[in-house]
């Protein structure tokens, strides 16, 4: 204590006054946590509300109808005949196609930009690719109809045909529309996202991977494929998960160039429907409680199957990222 005594008095007064001072910092950060939080639990209780709403609106169809519509491709509603399998089918292979098609080709432009090319070229070339990805979506269903349809009638079918027709999935009558179509159609539809994404996650890889690699002696596509790709591999299957949940989704340019024809067939040329073309496609014409019940629990479905991609997705990234973690501990 000093002979004066003012130590007695100043520290507890700083201590007060910086007391104070942090209350309102404390309470702000209480409410920017609660309003970051409440907002979470907003979106978590949107999807289940909607989900909810759908389940509700397709449950007369349901309680009519049954499970037993997964188990048929008969598809007339007029007659009371509701088989889902085809739409199933056909959303199956035309969104597996634009996965194939899609993302050896995504994963190649995105290493080609962040890796290989020049900045001055990868950086231009980005942005168009990204400003690919907002395109309408009808856009790609008109040129898909006018352009990429004919070709497909004229030159590319026949030439498969020739090449592989002793294929099952490469035989049958050249329409030009048709599930091989849609399937090109969705790739070149989410190959920006692929390309996009794993672009940025590439970019994000440490430069230690690549100059440890190469200090070893190993060539640039020794690098490429043992220290860059493996790093990035979580990230990766994230970029795939994204692009096949838009290619299961996707109505309104898939109803412009699958042939909209409730059938299943092996071959790729053959018409086909989607669970999301044929909500596009007959949602405004159903006519009747059953055939609108019908629909809305299509849509239900298709909502459901979207969610378990997701999740695992999520289970997927986080298996895969696994081993990556405990290297790095």
């Amino acid at each position: 204590m000093a002979q004066d005594g003012t130590d007695v008095v100043t520290v507890p007064a700083l201590t007060l006054r910086s007391r104070r001072r942090r209350a309102p910092s404390g309470l702000g950060d209480r409410i920017v946590l609660g309003l970051f939080a409440a907002a979470a639990w907003l979106v978590l209780l949107v999807v289940v509300g909607l989900f909810v709403v759908l389940l509700i609106s397709a449950w007369p169809a349901v309680q009519s109808v049954g499970i037993r519509v997964l188990e048929s491709t008969a598809w007339d509603p007029t007659s009371g005949k509701y088989g889902l399998l085809s739409f199933i089918y056909g959303t199956l292979v035309t969104s597996t196609l634009a996965l194939l098609l899609a993302g050896p080709v995504g994963i190649g432009a995105a290493l080609l930009l962040a890796e290989v090319a020049p900045r001055r070229l990868a950086t231009p070339v980005a942005m168009l690719i990204e400003l690919l990805a907002a395109v309408p979506s009808v856009v790609f269903g008109i040129w898909g109809l006018f352009v990429l349809a004919p070709v497909m009638r004229t030159v590319i079918e026949p030439a498969l045909a020739r090449s592989l027709g002793f294929l099952p999935l490469f035989q049958g009558y050249f329409y030009g529309v048709g599930m091989l179509t849609a399937g090109i159609l969705l790739a070149i539809m989410v190959l920006p996202t692929v390309t996009a994404i794993s672009r940025d996650i590439l970019e994000a890889v440490p430069r230690d991977q690549r100059e440890a690699m190469l200090a070893l002696g190993a060539t640039r596509w020794e690098m490429l494929t043992r220290a860059v790709l493996p790093y990035a591999r979580s990230g990766i299957v994230g970029a795939l998960v994204l692009a096949l949940g838009r290619a299961l989704g996707e109505a309104m340019a898939v109803v412009m160039v699958i042939g909209n024809k409730p059938a299943i067939s092996l071959s790729l040329f053959a018409p086909a429907y989607t669970m999301a073309s044929v909500l596009a496609n007959e949602f405004t014409e159903a006519t009747g409680k059953q055939y609108v019940a019908v629909l809305i629990g299509i849509g239900s479905a298709l909502f459901l199957i979207s969610m378990l991609v997701n999740i695992g997705a999520r289970l997927l990234v986080r298996r895969v990222g696994a081993p990556q973690r405990m290297r790095t501990r």
